[in-house]
C-alpha cells in the first residue's frame, strides 16, 4: 500500500461552547470548556491512522508542555512523529468558540508551526516514492508548502493540497497537485468565483485545472461536495446529521480521502467515504476526539 506523509501544523484547541458566537464588544458566558489536540496537519494525520493506515507526520512543536502532549497524543493514535521538530517558540494554539447550532469561530497562534522551514521537512520526504500520497495545508508557511509540493511531485508522489485557511496559492505550486480540496471560500480565494451552487463550483474546479491542477473537490458543507476530473463534474451528496460541533470536518474528510485514495479506491468512491467519516466527526466534540474509526466509518 502506497505510503502516506502529513506536512503541516500542530495546535493544542481550546474550546468553549456557547449559544451564540459573541460579537465584537460581546462577553457571552459559555458553557464547557475543553482543550484537546488540533492542528489541520495534525488531525488530519491522525484521521489517516484512524483509518488503519500508517502515517508519517512531519511538524513543529514548541519546547514547552504543550508540545510534549500533543507528541504524545499522536503516538497513541499510532501517528509516527519521528519527523516532528522542536522549536524554540511556544508550540501553536487554537481558540475556538461553538455555538448551539455547531457552528465555529476560531483564532489561531501558529507559534512553532510558523517556524517549520523546508529544511525541517525534507528528511520526512526522502523515502517518498512514485505513488505515494503527500497531504499538505496552509497553517505552515507557504515557502514550506512550495519547496514540499516541488519535491514530493518530482518524486512522483500524488501531492494533496488542502489550502485551508484561505490563501492564494501560486500556479507554479498548483502545477503539480494531483488533487486540491478547498472548501466555498477557498475555492473563491484561488479563482475569485464566488462558490454558492453546483454551478459555480464547477466554474471555479474549471479554473484551477486552467491552472494547472490535475483534479478538484470543491466541499459545500450540507450541499455536498463536487467532483471535477477529466472535464466532468459530480456532486457527492452530504449525508443529514445533527451536527454538534464542526470543528476539524474538513480535516477527517480530507484524512480519509487520502487513505481511500491510498487503497485505490476510485476518487468518487474515495470522496463518499470520506463525506461518510466526516459527518461522523460533527456530531461530536472537538477536533481530533471526533476523528471516528474505521469500522465506524465502513458501518456508517
Amino acid at each position: 500500500m502506497n505510503k502516506i506523509v502529513v506536512i503541516g501544523s500542530s495546535n493544542t484547541d481550546m474550546v468553549v461552547r456557547s449559544e451564540h458566537l459573541p460579537r465584537p464588544g460581546e462577553s457571552v458566558l459559555g458553557g464547557d470548556f475543553m482543550m484537546a489536540g488540533g492542528g489541520k496537519g495534525a488531525n488530519q494525520a491522525i484521521a489517516v491512522a484512524r483509518m488503519g493506515h500508517n502515517v508519517i507526520f512531519s511538524a513543529a512543536v514548541g519546547r514547552d508542555m504543550f508540545g510534549d502532549a500533543a507528541v504524545a497524543g499522536y503516538q497513541l493514535f499510532g501517528v509516527d512523529t519521528s519527523y516532528i521538530v522542536r522549536k524554540d517558540t511556544p508550540s501553536g494554539i487554537a481558540l475556538i468558540m461553538v455555538d448551539g447550532a455547531g457552528q465555529n469561530s476560531i483564532s489561531v497562534a501558529l507559534g512553532a508551526n510558523n517556524c517549520l522551514t523546508a529544511e525541517d521537512v525534507m528528511p520526512a520526504l526522502e523515502s517518498v516514492s512514485a505513488g505515494d500520497i503527500v497531504l499538505l495545508q496552509l497553517e505552515i508557511p507557504m515557502s514550506t508548502v512550495d519547496a514540499c509540493v516541488a519535491v514530493a511531485a518530482a518524486k512522483g508522489a500524488k501531492v494533496v493540497l488542502n489550502p485551508a485557511p484561505a490563501a492564494v496559492v501560486s500556479e507554479q505550486t498548483l502545477s503539480k497537485l494531483y488533487l486540491i480540496t478547498p472548501n466555498q471560500t477557498e475555492a473563491q480565494t484561488l479563482t475569485g468565483i464566488e462558490v454558492v451552487d453546483e454551478a459555480s463550483a464547477t466554474a471555479a474546479a474549471k479554473a484551477l485545472t486552467v491552472k494547472g491542477v490535475e483534479r478538484v473537490v470543491i466541499t459545500m458543507g450540507s450541499q455536498g461536495s463536487l467532483l471535477y476530473e477529466d472535464g466532468v463534474s459530480e456532486i457527492i451528496p452530504a449525508h443529514k446529521v445533527s451536527a454538534v460541533d464542526t470543528t476539524a470536518a474538513g480535516d477527517v474528510y480530507n484524512g480519509a480521502l487520502c487513505a481511500a485514495i491510498a487503497e485505490g479506491m476510485p476518487l468518487g468512491d474515495a470522496l463518499r467515504f470520506a463525506t461518510k467519516a466526516a459527518a461522523i466527526s460533527v456530531t461530536r466534540a472537538g477536533a481530533q476526539p471526533s476523528v471516528p474509526s474505521r469500522e465506524e466509518v465502513d458501518n456508517f
